[in-house]
């Protein structure tokens, strides 16, 4: 009897200690930790008039916010997820000591902003940005900008280009990659799209120059600074693909057409004339004269646009005015950052933040080459294709119809179909 006595004691106290213990536990604790290299996932949170950090309390979550930003920008590209600040380590005296510490590490966490993990590609890690109560609407309006034209690309590329996503990647598919290992950056080189200022640009995060002013056209076009991607073997190629922040710089393919033409053919070159213009004014103007094909100068933009047309070309395509889809092979690359030279500023300056580059640096306006001459617009563009017929801008469109498909251009001109 004693012993059943004894025995039912046992089980009641056991029975209270553990009524204890799991009202005490936080049913988190019960869930599986997220260990290093796990992304948060989380949505962003509306603001509510009855949130616990409303309008009372706007400048606690003013400075709490900053002090955030300042520990996501202290971090390096490549670890970037969302961290619980630091806490001092207790004195390992008793559990519950331990439990009071990770209580309030869960508190922390739960009147954090909410941080959002951008998704990508393998790289995805790669983007962190604050929640809505964090950033204004301009900030929100980019990134939903960038969202949008991933899913327009990845649409395009999915119905024209679906055996893209099965080739092999080759060095001629990464050979106008440029590599910043600093911040771990690639750029697509897309000429006549901001190139010569995003070189700069790279430069400066590499630690090559303090200033973009400094580095000048010649030593970002015909210097080695920048790595190419190509360079590497194929096990550094792929790494990099897979872990480092992919961009690329696209414009408006007529507008890109021309800007290409009045630079190469409207001024001395002492390459594009004697190779480029030579070769068109030969094939495609009647009775050139001899000093036009002596020298390759006064390439006319009809006469240009034929050679760009014509499936036997004298002579073989340019950088300039190839197709951003061959250039970059964007249904190949699962690039994480696609922006516009029309929004260049506002664009340019977000990936720079998103990156975590000094905040000193910004994208330079200053123009390249000829910077006496306006900058090719969408009205000086429509002056040059308007000494085409209907037929050759329709041709012409059709030849960069991936473009305009991949990026969301509309229509430069009514009559197109």
């Amino acid at each position: 009897m004693r012993l059943t006595c004894m025995f039912s004691s046992i089980l009641l106290f056991g029975a209270a200690g553990l009524l204890l213990f799991i009202s005490l536990q936080d049913p988190t604790e019960l869930a599986p930790q997220q260990g290093p290299g796990i992304k948060f996932n989380i949505r962003p949170q509306q603001p509510h008039n009855d949130h616990p950090l409303g309008s009372s309390q706007d400048g606690d979550l003013k400075t709490f916010t900053e002090r955030v930003i300042r520990d996501l920008s202290s971090r390096t590209p490549r670890d970037l997820h969302m961290r619980v600040p630091d806490q001092p380590q207790p004195h390992p005296k008793t559990g519950a000591q331990l439990r009071l510490l990770q209580r309030r590490r869960r508190l922390l966490i739960k009147k954090m902003p909410a941080a959002v993990a951008i998704p990508a590609n393998s790289s995805s890690e790669t983007f962190v940005r604050l929640g809505t109560q964090a950033l204004d609407s301009h900030w929100l309006g980019l990134h939903q900008s960038q969202q949008e034209r991933k899913r327009v690309m990845q649409e395009a590329c999915a119905k024209y280009r679906a055996s893209s996503s099965r080739r092999a990647i080759t060095p001629r598919h990464v050979s106008r990659i440029f590599v910043e290992d600093r911040h771990r950056v690639l750029y697509c080189e897309v000429p006549k799209a901001g190139c010569s200022n995003w070189k700069r640009v790279l430069m400066v995060l590499a630690g090559l120059a303090s200033s973009t002013a400094d580095i000048q056209h010649n030593t970002v076009h015909y210097g080695s600074a920048l790595k190419r991607l190509d360079t590497f073997d194929r096990q550094g190629i792929l790494h990099r693909l897979s872990t480092y922040t992919k961009m690329l710089f696209v414009r408006e393919p007529f507008e890109r057409l021309v800007s290409a033409f009045r630079d190469k053919f409207e001024h001395p070159n002492s390459y594009y004339h004697p190779v480029f213009g030579k070769a068109i004014l030969a094939r495609y103007r009647a009775n050139a004269s001899r000093e036009a094909l002596r020298t390759g100068s006064g390439v006319r933009f009809p006469e240009f646009v034929q050679y760009l047309l014509d499936v036997h070309r004298p002579v073989g395509m340019d950088i300039h005015w190839d197709h951003v889809s061959r250039l970059c092979s964007p249904c190949l690359i699962d690039y994480d950052f696609v922006g516009k030279f029309e929004s260049m500023e506002d664009d340019a300056n977000f990936f720079l933040r998103l990156i975590h580059a000094p905040r000193n640096l910004t994208f330079p306006r200053f123009k390249d080459r000829h910077s006496q001459e306006a900058r090719t617009t969408a009205r000086i563009t429509h002056q040059y294709f308007a000494q085409l017929s209907a037929l050759q801008r329709q041709r012409t469109y059709d030849f960069y119809y991936m473009d305009y498909l991949m990026f969301n251009y509309s229509k430069p001109f009514a009559d197109l179909y």
